[in-house]
């Protein structure tokens, strides 16, 4: 196979694989009712005056199914943690016990499970958007490349097409496994 083509095609499955990396990380912060460090992975906290992720300054546990407690490094933290919690808009009441944060994640109602599915549907509806559009490019380099033959250009987007399909599939079953968690109560 010419190299131009394995080079399109390494790019399209970097991309596509790119795509379905996304989606596991904002299926994890998808919460599916258990409690988990990860629900906090978004919170930005002002540490000294530079927005720092919550893990880089505090200790992120979860004791129990229902609840996170995060424990700062440094105990002047707590105010600035319980903060960013807040301005993160996870919908979680911390509270503050003077040495750690104390966060009950609340049992999701039937209709918070709906919505969190919906949610979860449309993020990999993005991601699979992410994979087609790394096919399109993909064929669009491949029908620029003059110096290729129309049968090798046939089979690399034959090629394109079953790596599309494959990454679809991954999607698709990784919603399957999500929706599950989801609607477990």
């Amino acid at each position: 196979m010419d190299e131009d083509i394995q080079f399109i095609l390494d790019t399209a499955k970097e991309a596509m694989d790119n795509a379905v990396k996304h989606l596991e990380k904002q299926f994890v912060n998808i919460r599916a009712g258990k409690a988990s460090p990860a629900m906090l992975g978004s919170v930005m906290v002002n540490y000294y005056g530079a927005q720092t992720p919550l893990n880089q300054v505090a200790n992120v546990n979860t004791p129990d199914g229902r609840t996170i407690t995060v424990q700062p490094w440094e105990k002047k933290m707590l105010q600035e943690i319980e903060k960013g919690i807040m301005i993160a808009n996870l919908g979680f009441n911390p509270m503050n016990n003077g040495d750690t944060i104390i966060i009950n994640v609340p049992p999701l109602t039937e209709e918070r499970r709906k919505d969190l599915a919906k949610q979860a549907k449309a993020e990999a509806e993005d991601a699979k958007i992410g994979v087609r559009s790394a096919r399109k490019d993909a064929n669009t380099e491949i029908k620029k490349a003059d110096h290729i033959s129309e049968d090798f250009k046939k089979n690399a987007e034959i090629d394109i097409q079953h790596l599309t399909d494959t990454y679809v599939k991954k999607i698709d079953d990784s919603l399957e496994v999500k929706e599950r968690e989801i609607m477990t109560v």
